[in-house]
């Protein structure tokens, strides 16, 4: 699979604060992930862990998360569950909202583009690009990564093309129209913008890299981020999936609970700073104050960590609370008190629900809504 991924995509341009086909997993695994369905709900996820207050959302957020396992978009009151759906394709992966309350959501097939004020389908885009048959699971082709400008002119997203490199396509959020397209590398799961707009930035899973795309001519360049080495190949785990973007333009991208990979985009350089989680690390949020938020899946046996989520301070300092089984993507509240973890998981072992985490306490609460979401966002 996010203003994308809660606000953070558009406000990583405005305030402080991405394979193989049947080859490669969210990681690696030559396991095939079989379509969700409402009886697929994982049955590995541990019970609930105890806690002494259960979290409290903020009053005034509501959310919306991409269907990954269905073909919906589900909006979110986090006090009450979910409280309404749009159809809009096929495995919906990332989700994007810009200024004018517009979501652009990356399917299998096309972007849908989705009125969240009237809660209705506006358009749905198709990329252009051969990405075979719209299918289910973590190895199907079309959308994943998507990202809006800051002045909410232009939108990119991330086109997975099965068994070759991916393909960055650019839409004009005025007329809907594709505007070109730029060569990534494998399975871009993630996309993020530079702070001024100027470049978009894919995440390349199973290339190890990230494409840096200038939005005005689609001019790309690639840039290594492999704080563990390439060796592993299509089959490895340690791989970049999601990123987020500093206050001074460096993109943060965390490995395996141990490495945060600050790459520098105008010179291609990488700096690692260890982390403290030890568990396999997908979604990424940032808050308005600087803190990271880093989603941890579990053990992948390379790191023994429990699924959890770490609060990672400007400073360093990490908190980290542990979630009740694997979950994939984040989203902070408004009043940054608050986190939202989407319990989708690209592999096995996901759950059709979200946890609420409260950011000062560690108490979470976990909230039934969606099928597989994946993709999740904080509405304005």
């Amino acid at each position: 699979m996010r203003i994308a991924n809660g606000r953070r995509r558009l406000l990583a341009g405005v305030v402080p604060l991405l394979a193989a086909a049947a080859l490669v997993a969210g990681c690696s695994s030559t396991t095939p992930v079989t379509p969700a369905t409402p009886s697929a709900q994982s049955a590995q996820s541990a019970p609930t862990s105890p806690v002494s207050e259960p979290a409290s959302a903020s009053d005034t957020d509501a959310l919306l998360v991409a269907d990954f396992g269905g073909t919906t978009v589900t909006f979110v009151d986090p006090a009450r569950g979910a409280t309404g759906t749009v159809e809009v394709g096929t495995a919906p992966y990332g989700v994007a909202v810009g200024p004018d309350g517009r979501a652009w959501v990356a399917t299998a097939e096309a972007v849908a583009v989705v009125d969240t004020r009237e809660r209705k389908l506006l358009a749905r885009i198709p990329y252009g690009v051969d990405t075979g048959r719209a299918t289910y699971g973590e190895y199907r082709g079309g959308g994943m990564g998507i990202a809006i400008t800051p002045d909410g002119s232009r939108v990119f997203v991330g086109v997975n093309v099965p068994g070759a490199d991916g393909v960055l396509v650019a839409i004009d959020a005025r007329t809907n129209a594709i505007v070109g397209q730029a060569a990534t590398g494998r399975r871009p799961f993630d996309v993020v913008m530079a702070r001024d707009g100027a470049e978009a930035y894919a995440v390349d899973h199973d290339s190890y890299d990230v494409t840096a795309v200038r939005t005005t001519d689609l001019a790309a360049r690639r840039m290594t981020v492999a704080p563990y080495g390439t060796a592993g190949g299509l089959g490895g785990w340690l791989k970049p999936h999601y990123a987020e973007v500093r206050a001074d333009g460096r993109l943060l991208l965390p490995f395996e609970g141990e490495r945060l990979a600050v790459l520098d985009p105008a010179t291609g350089g990488v700096r690692v700073e260890p982390m403290t989680a030890g568990t396999h690390q997908h979604g990424t949020a940032l808050a308005a104050d600087g803190r990271l938020l880093v989603v941890g899946t579990g053990s992948d046996g390379t790191v023994d960590g429990p699924a959890s989520l770490t609060v990672r301070g400007p400073d360093g300092q990490e908190q980290v609370y542990k979630l009740d089984g694997a979950h994939e993507d984040v989203a902070v509240s408004h009043d940054g008190q608050t986190a939202y973890v989407s319990g989708g998981f690209t592999r096995d072992g996901y759950w059709n629900g979200i946890t609420v985490v409260d950011l000062g306490t560690g108490a979470t609460q976990r909230l039934d809504v969606g099928e597989r979401p994946l993709g999740i966002v904080v509405l304005g």
